[in-house]
């Protein structure tokens, strides 16, 4: 297999999977580059062939990737082409969002031979409930580029032994640690909250005298969440809740006012390590 280029696939409301994904690509160092950015609109994908390598790159949402890009990415396919899974978690946990991945690229007929976790500013971060904040930063994106050079080390040690590169099991990628203690008490949170039946907030709330209507939020909603000229009021069957409206806003006159963010920063301050499996 005579790897020629690489196409980088990721969706990305808050640019952190866009991040990690760019610099992974900029560690494989191959001139040809095709991107298909799925945040705002699906992609109509040819069949890849085997010389080109696919670094698919998703956020996870509630351990799970994002029904969305999964909807735009319903057109992929190979025949056998070489991938890289990559998903970007905000420091709790990505629990099953790496299977997830690895089994929808293998379904879809590409060979996984490479796989990490990185992590990304959560969502839900804001600077009075940091969440991994600034994430992923300078060191996170030279192991990102890294773990790209050690990816065509491998297709081209095996291009040159005249084999296919081996596959992984994803699900064998080293889990990164979680402290006991935080880890019961935010489960203790998570319980009290949903027994208290207190009502959860389905979008972000706006505070009309900061508004300028400049259109930016309406520009970073991925799922058409907000008008234009209607900036104030967001669609909640169409929000799904990545804040890249609140952290986008140059006002900051959209606030995302969870309980969970609370969990969250206050039990999950140890950063935990980025990890790959070749």
């Amino acid at each position: 297999m005579d790897l020629k280029n690489v196409h980088l696939i990721y969706f990305s409301p808050t640019h952190t999977s866009q991040r990690v994904g760019e610099a992974i690509v900029r560690g494989i160092g191959l001139e040809t580059v095709e991107v298909s950015d799925l945040t705002h609109a699906p992609a109509d994908f040819p069949a890849a062939d085997a010389g080109t390598l696919t670094v698919v790159a998703l956020p996870v949402y509630g351990g799970h990737l994002p029904q969305l890009a999964l909807l735009r990415m319903a057109a992929l396919r190979a025949s056998g082409a070489p991938a890289v899974a990559v998903v970007v978690y905000g420091n709790r946990a990505y629990e099953q969002a790496l299977e997830e991945l690895g089994t929808l690229l293998s379904g879809k007929g590409f060979r996984v031979t490479a796989a990490g976790t990185f992590v990304g500013e959560h969502s839900y971060s804001t600077v009075a409930r940091p969440i991994a904040p600034g994430r992923p930063d300078g060191k996170d994106l030279e192991e990102a580029e890294s773990f790209g050079r050690r990816i065509r080390q491998k297709l081209e040690a095996a291009a040159g032994a005249g084999q296919l590169p081996a596959t992984v099991d994803v699900s064998r990628i080293r889990r990164p640690r979680q402290p006991l203690l935080p880890l019961l008490r935010f489960v203790y949170g998570v319980a009290r909250l949903r027994k208290s039946g207190r009502p959860l907030p389905a979008t972000p709330v706006v505070d009309e005298a900061l508004c300028t209507h400049c259109g930016r939020c309406v520009a970073a909603c991925p799922n058409e969440a907000i008008a234009k000229g209607d900036e104030c009021h967001t669609l909640a069957e169409r929000c799904i809740r990545c804040c890249a409206c609140v952290k986008g806003c140059p006002q900051q006159a959209r606030r995302f006012e969870t309980p969970f963010a609370a969990l969250l920063s206050g039990n999950f301050r140890r950063q935990k390590p980025n990890e790959t499996i070749l």
